[in-house]
């Protein structure tokens, strides 16, 4: 499994077994933010620092800057005539709330990938239970 699988799967980075979220279903009320402390196969701490999923706002940004570009896009060139500008702003709005789960998980996966190699001999064998 590559970095880019581990983080759309949302596996530790070092082992890539172990589960960065407490649900694997992102709209579950409650438990969309709750993350593991520490991996719960190898137990890499994901919190480095106070603050350390700061930088995966601008992640979570990016996605957010292409889903509107795509969408702006999409409605000038195949819907104007057809819809309202309005229907089609409240739309994209309403896809941004239900996106934002996903969004939310992805970049904060994302980003602990970039500051985590992947180390397949911590699989169990560096395990402290």
């Amino acid at each position: 499994m590559n970095k880019v699988e581990a983080a759309i799967k949302m596996k530790c980075p070092r082992c890539q077994e172990g589960d960065i979220f407490e649900t694997k279903n992102p709209f579950v009320l409650g438990k969309m933010t709750a993350m593991h402390k520490h991996c719960p196969e190898c137990h890499l701490k994901y919190e480095k620092e106070v603050g350390f999923f700061y930088g995966s706002m601008f992640i979570s940004y990016a996605f957010n800057v292409a889903l509107f570009a795509i969408a702006t896009v999409t409605f000038y060139l195949y819907f104007e005539n057809l819809i309202d500008w309005r229907i089609y702003l409240g739309g994209y709005l309403l896809l941004t709330v239900i996106l934002f789960p996903v969004f939310f998980r992805f970049s904060r996966s994302l980003w602990l990938q970039f500051f985590n190699d992947y180390k397949p001999e911590y699989k169990h064998e560096h395990a402290v239970h």
